[in-house]
């Protein structure tokens, strides 16, 4: 991978973004109000940074990074992803997206649904559950003691060491959740939701998660 494609500009993506030029990766980035108005983002990247359209960025990219308010996901353009890893940062807040019966009946997941849309693609869940900021300033060298662990979830095992080779470089370990059905482990209000964890910890909290919310 030598370009990273990233739709959506907001917390976690320019957080991304700005990770990414920094260990060497071009990057092409879109927001939903267009290329222009990523002008002063695309300045702090420097010359290794393009803002385009989504579907520009969709198939400029040779991985894709879908993180957009989850009600949105349905914009996401299907054909430019085909046969590409595509790894989803969305989680799912009612109060912004809108009840989701699928979600809310807990019959499938924020990254089931995702996968569905991109039926051709290969969705892995990961960044998700780290605040943004923390991207660009709690990677460590590899062997550090404590590293923070970040979650891994997909159905290919190709797109798991795409995801797996990225946060390494960004200076995470990695803990596999599982199957995209698993992923409820780490998605909202799940103890390894949000805090900042080692490899050890993270599967503790994820071997805690619970599903049932009406047991919580």
């Amino acid at each position: 991978m030598t370009t990273l494609g990233i739709i959506g500009a907001g917390n976690i993506g320019s957080q991304l973004a700005r990770k990414a030029v920094q260990n060497g990766f071009d990057v092409v980035i879109s927001n939903s109000r267009g290329p222009h108005t990523l002008a002063d983002l695309i300045a702090e990247l420097g010359p290794q940074a393009t803002a385009g359209t989504t579907a520009e960025t969709a198939e400029a990219g040779d991985v894709v990074v879908v993180t957009i308010p989850l009600r949105n996901i349905d914009q996401v353009p299907a054909a430019p992803l085909a046969g590409k890893v595509v790894i989803d940062t969305n989680n799912y807040y009612p109060q912004r997206d809108g009840n989701i019966e699928l979600l809310d009946t807990e019959s499938a997941t924020v990254s089931g649904l995702l996968q569905s849309h991109l039926a051709d693609s290969s969705v892995v869940k990961g960044f998700n559950h780290i605040p943004a900021p923390e991207i660009t300033t709690d990677g460590t060298a590899p062997g550090t003691p404590g590293r923070r662990a970040l979650a891994i979830a997909g159905d290919d095992d190709t797109a798991k060491a795409v995801l797996l080779d990225l946060y390494d470089r960004f200076g995470f370990d990695a803990v596999d959740v599982g199957s995209l059905d698993d992923s409820w482990r780490i998605e909202r209000d799940q103890p390894g939701y949000g805090p900042r964890q080692s490899a050890d910890e993270l599967r503790a909290a994820i071997a805690n998660a619970v599903r049932d919310k009406n047991s919580r």
